[in-house]
């Protein structure tokens, strides 16, 4: 931990193993390559802010290793590939591997990930992959099939309240039980974004929750009951989204996919598919809440 970051998700970002919370399994097998000073191609998935990126970090750095990092939501093209990790991965190095870390490398096009296939098998001997992604689907399997695939599993809401409370302890921060829970039901499992809505919430060392944020952790619980009914009121949803006024789609389409046995049992699949689909539309769309009511017309037709 280290004071010279103001965010406190930047001060509090692990940087040991021992500190990283839960995932006990996944921090073992890392250990291992720790103590070997050599790691397998690896792709992390799982949900937005559950700490993918922080454990490819604690990789590259407690190993003897030169290592490029690239945010694939930013450099998605074959460009980025055959410039950047085609050049580092050719060149000279005095470390013992390098490492390529390409975070979110499910926006990587279909193009970029074919040519990172034959990158991969090339420099085999010398530079190792670790891609992060909340779509693990979104990656092709000739890929997949060339890295150990780890799904990152959220830590409980008990982890996290003691994780925050802790945190809060060190800050010199007066807070109520409550308020945490409020903010880990709001966001869960995204740590990150409750680390953020806690420091925004801070003031005078105190933490202090608005009415905003109470109405907002409600919008999705809506929705669900909404989409529940046998006739559900796209009107209806539309106005409780723009209530909302939502600011991170993401989690929003995570919880739709996770609770679609509720709404739509026997058609999860279908779910699925639209979910993933309109997920990755969001990322090129100037209104997003146009592409999300319009994936929640799809799936009231499909459900």
């Amino acid at each position: 931990m280290s004071k010279e970051h103001s965010l406190l998700v930047e001060r509090y970002r692990p940087t040991d193993l021992e500190y990283y919370v839960g995932n006990e399994n996944i921090k073992k097998a890392i250990s291992q390559y720790l103590a070997q000073n050599d790691i397998q191609n690896l792709i992390f998935y799982g949900p937005a802010g559950t700490g993918k990126t922080t454990l490819a970090k604690l990789i590259v750095k407690n190993l003897d290793c030169d290592y490029l990092y690239i945010n694939s939501s930013d450099e998605r093209g074959i460009e980025t590939i055959r410039d950047k990790v085609s050049g580092f991965a050719s060149a000279a190095s005095f470390k013992s591997i390098k490492i390529v870390i390409l975070d979110e490398a499910d926006f990587l096009t279909i193009q970029a990930q074919a040519s990172l296939r034959n990158i991969i098998e090339t420099f085999s001997r010398t530079t190792r992959f670790i891609m992060t992604c909340n779509f693990v689907e979104r990656i092709i399997d000739p890929l997949q099939s060339r890295c150990q695939v780890l799904k990152i599993i959220p830590p409980s809401k008990t982890d996290i309240a003691k994780h925050i409370a802790n945190i809060l302890d060190k800050e010199n921060t007066k807070y109520e039980l409550e308020d945490i829970k409020t903010i880990i039901n709001k966001s869960y499992p995204d740590l990150r974004k409750m680390l953020n809505t806690i420091q925004l919430s801070t003031q005078d060392n105190k933490l202090t929750i608005d009415q905003e944020v109470l109405v907002s952790s409600n919008y999705m619980t809506q929705v669900l009951k909404e989409l529940i009914k046998p006739k559900s009121n796209w009107k209806e949803i539309r106005q409780i989204i723009a209530n909302a006024n939502i600011q991170d789609f993401e989690e929003f389409y995570r919880f739709l996919f996770d609770h679609s046995s509720e709404y739509a049992p026997g058609n999860e699949g279908t779910i699925a598919v639209l979910v993933n689909e309109y997920s990755y539309q969001s990322n090129f769309r100037i209104d997003k809440e146009i592409n999300c009511m319009a994936l929640i017309n799809q799936i009231i037709k499909n459900k």
